[in-house]
This record gives C-alpha cells, structure tokens and sequence, in this order.
C-alpha cells in the first residue's frame, strides 16, 4: 500500500548548527536505504514560508503498523510530526512504474474533490467517466498525469502530475471530462535533495 505523508520538522531553539547538520547527514543516508528496500518511493518540498521546513514523502508499506516503522527510522523524527494519508488503488492510475521517471516539465500534486454548490449532489453522467478514463490514458501518454490514487472520502483523488508551468497545468484539468463536476487544488513541487525519483539522492 502506498502512503503520502507530511513531514513537518521543528528545530528546537538554540540547536547546535552541527547537530542539525549530522541529523540531515543520517537522514540523507537512511533515504537512501529506505528507497533501495522499496519503501522510499519520492520526496518533494512543497511551497513553503520563510522558516518552514516540510517535506512530502511518497511511502510504500504492508500496512499503518508497518508505515510507522518505516518513519520512525528517520533520524528527522525526533524534530518532525507527520501527517499520514493512505493512498488506495485508482481505475485510472497509470501505474507506479511511472513514479520514478525524470523529465524537465515541472511536478504538481493535485487533489480532486466533488464539488460544492449547486447540483453538487448530483452524480456526474455515466459518458463523462467513461471519457475521463480515455483522457486518462491520452494524458499519461503524454507524459502529464503520473500517477493517480483514490484518498479517504467519497469522491476524493489525489494526482501527480507533470506540466511545464501552472498555467500549462491548469490547461491539462480543464480538459478532463469530469472537470465541471470536480473543486481541484493544486500544489507546485520542487525537487528535494533526497528524492529517490530525481535519482540523485545527496546529502
């Protein structure tokens, strides 16, 4: 089963500058075994404010149990809290054999919802989900869409996708069939140090 998790570390005041430094030394270390076992699938920093340190982790593990094995082997953990959502098979995932190519267009992660308002109760026609799994297909073709996995909550999914910049990106969901019948939030990435899918995986 696959897991995205938010990491969020909090140094504490008046932290020695080489004990930071050793802690991110070992978790550059530990990423490395942890991709090499399977476990460690990708790392992204998302948009951050000054004096934020976060991290996105894509996971792969048996279950919860063994999931929080997996990150509190993390030398980061005894500085970090982290927040767990469970990643459920998509009909329209394009597969994790994806999940590690490179390229130049940029990476966003975008979580779909039903949406709010008026008529949003009613489900959206049959011929609309039958063509979003066709553009599904044409857009991981092309190199957009990643990944795709189903999250707790009726109706949610969560994206990874590829574009040259926001507004290319915004282009690809508008085109999606299911697009008048979805709220979409977008989150830009940016390459993180550790990321295994970068394959360069540094201190």
């Amino acid at each position: 089963m696959e897991y995205l998790v938010t990491m969020t570390t909090h140094v504490p005041e008046g932290t020695a500058q080489e004990e930071v430094d050793d802690i991110r030394t070992r978790e550059a270390a530990n990423s490395r075994r942890l991709a090499e076992k399977g476990q460690l699938l990708r790392l992204w920093r998302p948009p951050l404010q000054p004096g934020e340190w976060r991290t996105l982790g894509l996971f792969a593990a048996l279950d919860a149990e063994r999931l929080e094995d997996v990150l509190a082997s993390m030398p980061l953990r005894v500085w970090r809290s982290d927040e767990v959502t469970p990643l459920t098979q998509h009909p329209n995932d394009p597969g994790p054999a994806s999940t590690g190519e490179s390229g130049a267009a940029r990476e966003f992660l975008v979580t779909f919802a039903p949406a709010a308002g008026e008529g949003a109760s009613s489900q959206a026609p049959a011929d609309a989900t039958a063509a979003e799994a066709v553009r599904a297909k044409e857009l991981a073709g092309k190199g957009h869409l990643v990944r795709l996995w189903q999250t707790p909550g009726e109706g949610r999914a969560l994206g990874l996708w590829r574009a040259r910049d926001p507004a290319e990106m915004q282009s690809v969901l508008d085109s999606l069939p299911l697009a008048p019948w979805l709220s979409m939030e977008t989150t830009p990435l940016s390459e993180h140090p550790n990321d295994p899918g970068s394959g360069l995986v540094r201190s």
